[in-house]
């Protein structure tokens, strides 16, 4: 499989899988304070939460304000579009040769235009497709994603520092958009240098009723916006390169601890969700995370 693959233009059978939002939806408030998660069907979640080495204990019940929605429709937003690649790294790969290519693969944002905001890490739990990298990398637009994958610079770091410890890998690429902020465009501020990305990544079949997909699509984003308290940003749309790659979905989210991954993951709507909503219509999915850890305070 190969490691980096040209971005074709999206077939419009494709468009129109998720009408509910031409660019997916986004969740990002990284100034806002924490207060109570509510969840429509009650019950309550206790989640410790670092914050400046401080223990917040948040807990839900009750329903989300409508409010909350509607005012995220005012806010101006600004197009991005969100690269995620999951490498499978070789068995015997050592500690110098990880720490080769993350460090390659981390720094090429320094080497080429286009690239605003990025992270990487070790993928932290067993996924089926046995990946055990992942990069995360955002631009401002197509047109720069198209010239990072025939940068020359970027091809001699695959080549010589990810291709040889590597036998397999896989890319989505999709437009989304985030608030029209510094801070939330090139995810920069305290709550970005510290947290889990969660990364998941859908392969929804072809013969899917479309109003199957439109309603999946709209509870996973319903769920994002009921989690509110407990993520710091959270971006989706369909893959741009439908005719390269198994996944015709992804979505990158940013949780600030693995706790309150985990109350997102281990709630009943989640997996209300997951058996009522995706299971009739996806051919396979993948949920995966990994550590972010700080690298500065400093916008750069």
């Amino acid at each position: 499989m190969p490691l980096c693959i040209q971005t074709v233009p999206v077939p419009a059978y494709h468009q129109t899988l998720a009408p509910i939002s031409p660019k997916g939806f986004v969740v990002c408030n990284p100034k806002r304070p924490l207060h109570v998660l509510r969840s429509k069907i009650g019950g309550s979640i206790h989640l410790r939460r670092k914050n400046h080495g401080t223990k917040i204990f948040l807990g839900c019940n009750g329903l989300v304000s409508a409010n909350d929605a509607l005012a995220d429709d005012r806010v101006k937003k600004r197009n991005i579009v969100e690269h995620i690649f999951l490498l499978r790294a070789k068995s015997d790969l050592s500690d110098v040769e990880e720490k080769d290519m993350l460090d390659h693969l981390y720094t090429s944002q320094y080497q080429m235009s286009g690239i605003i905001a990025i992270s990487l890490g070790c993928i932290e739990d067993p996924n089926v497709d046995n990946f055990t990298h992942a990069v995360y990398m955002r631009f401002q637009k197509k047109e720069d994603i198209a010239r990072f994958y025939v940068n020359s610079y970027y091809s001699r770091v695959l080549k010589e520092h990810v291709t040889p410890y590597c036998y397999g890998s896989v890319s989505v690429d999709y437009e989304s958009e985030v608030e029209d902020d510094i801070l939330s465009i090139f995810r920069r501020g305290e709550e970005f240098n510290h947290g889990v990305e969660c990364i998941l990544l859908i392969s929804i079949f072809d013969t899917a009723p479309g109003d199957a997909i439109e309603d999946a699509l709209a509870t996973l984003q319903n769920l994002i916006l009921q989690f509110r308290p407990f993520i710091v940003q959270a971006t989706q749309g369909y893959n741009l390169k439908l005719t390269d790659s198994e996944y015709t979905h992804g979505a990158v989210i940013r949780f600030p601890s693995f706790e309150a991954l985990e109350a997102f993951r281990e709630s009943t709507e989640y997996k209300d969700m997951w058996r009522l909503k995706f299971r009739p219509i996806i051919r396979k999915a993948v949920l995966t995370h990994f550590s972010v850890d700080p690298v500065g305070t400093e916008l750069m």
